[in-house]
């Protein structure tokens, strides 16, 4: 019987809980599987709350998770630049972690740091061959093409969106609860996906290696 091969996963977000937000699900799944996940957050996220508080909810975000490693940017929140000092932090990460599959915010998106996190992600990875977007509450115009059942994993994530205490806990204008418009996405993506929860994500690029 051929051994399992373990893979390295690498989630790239703005701040912290875009990914969880966006793919925490499918990471989890990952973690499940006995793959190696690792969380790239660029910033603190210091203009939506207590830098420090947010740093420790993205930690122990990373503890439900299961994830092998946190990696921080230190990049300065709604201040992302395209640079080469930028491109090469990206790739620093990606040549550590050889991932296997890439994950990062949509690139259309109202947020400027998410857009410029692309940018340089994408400048970073043009050699990777799995590279997807995921879905944010900022995104806009998102078609996925690409879906994955996350019905056995649901709760999970909702558990580790809940370590965002400080943003679970804000009153958005449209007066919807955080965790109840995840779910409801969830939902949404699943009757998408002619299943019940699903996440969706966009392919930069996505080689098939495996025949089913």
């Amino acid at each position: 019987m051929e051994e399992k091969k373990i893979r390295n996963i690498l989630a790239f977000g703005a701040h912290p809980d875009d990914i969880e937000l966006g793919c925490a699900g499918t990471l989890r799944k990952h973690v499940k599987m006995g793959n190696n996940v690792y969380l790239c957050v660029l910033s603190e996220g210091q203009e939506a709350g207590d830098p420090i508080l947010r740093k420790q909810e993205q930690e122990e975000a990373v503890r439900r998770l299961g994830a092998k490693e946190l990696i921080w940017g230190h990049w300065i929140d709604t201040k992302f630049e395209v640079s080469k000092q930028s491109i090469d932090f990206v790739e620093s990460v990606v040549a550590r972690v050889k991932p296997y599959e890439i994950y990062v915010n949509y690139s259309g998106d109202s947020h400027q740091d998410h857009r410029i996190l692309v940018e340089c992600v994408i400048a970073a990875t043009r050699y990777n061959k799995r590279v997807l977007f995921y879905e944010d509450y900022t995104s806009y115009n998102f078609q996925p093409d690409i879906y994955v059942d996350i019905e056995d994993v649901l709760e999970d994530k909702l558990h580790i969106i809940s370590a965002f205490q400080s943003q679970v806990s804000r009153h958005f204008p449209s007066g919807q609860k955080m965790l109840d418009g995840i779910k409801a996405i969830a939902n949404f993506r699943g009757f998408q996906a002619r299943i019940t929860y699903a996440e969706g994500f966009k392919a930069v690029r996505y080689l098939k290696l495996d025949i089913e």
